[in-house]
This record gives structure tokens, sequence and C-alpha cells, in this order.
């Protein structure tokens, strides 16, 4: 079976983005780097693609200049178990970056990232329509989750 792999294209930092993703994420690393020659377009010796991974998922950066940027369109979610969890993702990611709302933030490459709690997804696809919809509302007023609030919204406080 073959996997697929998460192009992700940047300016020029697409080393720089690999070293800051792979330092964040667990069971993660960096693999080949490849660097333009002469022929170019890019300058001689500078970083045309860098292979990572993260957390097991294949990402390739490649260095193609300023023709395209990110926007919110693409966005990775990042499932998480606890609180602590979703704030270590949070103040990591959002160093250089900025906050959004519901959970979402864009990084300081420009990348959109959901730091979403597992119980948020419960609750909002549970079999209750006026608890998933308590816990939306709340939802819609926060940057980052907060699982306390949520749990307070559906009616479980702690």
């Amino acid at each position: 079976m073959s996997t697929l792999t998460t192009c992700l294209w940047f300016d020029t930092e697409a080393e720089e983005a690999a070293t800051f993703y792979t330092s964040i994420f667990p069971n993660s690393g960096i693999g080949a780097v490849a660097r333009y020659s002469e022929a170019g377009p890019g300058e001689a010796g500078s970083v045309m693609t860098v292979s990572f991974e993260l957390d097991g998922q294949s990402f390739m950066g490649i260095n193609g200049g300023p023709e395209f940027t990110h926007s919110e369109a693409v966005s990775f979610q990042i499932p998480c178990e606890s609180q602590e969890e979703v704030d270590r993702y949070w103040a990591r990611l959002t160093q250089g970056g900025e906050e959004s709302v519901c959970g979402w933030l864009k990084d300081r490459f420009g990348i959109s990232w959901q730091v979403t709690p597992r119980r948020l997804v419960e609750l909002l696809g549970g079999s209750d329509p006026a608890t998933a919809a308590r816990v939306a509302e709340a939802m819609f007023k926060m940057r980052k989750i907060d699982i306390a609030a949520i749990e307070e919204a559906a009616g479980n406080p702690a």
C-alpha cells in the first residue's frame, strides 16, 4: 500500500520549518535534503527540498519561491487527549505566529493548525443536539480550546 506525502511550498524556509516542526511533534525527524545545483532555479547549494516526518506522517518541504502562499483553506488538525497537550502544542505553534478562533492558529510560516481536544469532537458529534449546541456556542467564544469550559457547557462540570 502506498502512503501519501503532504508537500508544503515555502519561499526559502523549508528546512527551518522542518526543524521547527520536528522539535514539536514526537516520533519525528528530518530525512533527505536536496539542494539546488547550478541548473537552478534556486541559488546553487541552497535547499530545494527537505523530507521530514511528524509523528510518522510524511511531509516534503519545497523551497519554490514566493509564487504561492499558504491559506486557512488547508490546515492540519492535532487531536489532543488533555489540556496539557493542547496548551503545549498551542504555545509552541503560536511562537511567532498568530492565534485565531475555535482552536485554530497560524504558525510563523503561515501554516494553519487546529489544536483539537478529542473530547470536543466527541461532544460536538454526540447524540444530544442540545449538548452539542451548548458546546459549540462555548467553542465559538474561544481561541485556544479550554476542555474544562466545554465540559461545563456540556453540563459535566469538573
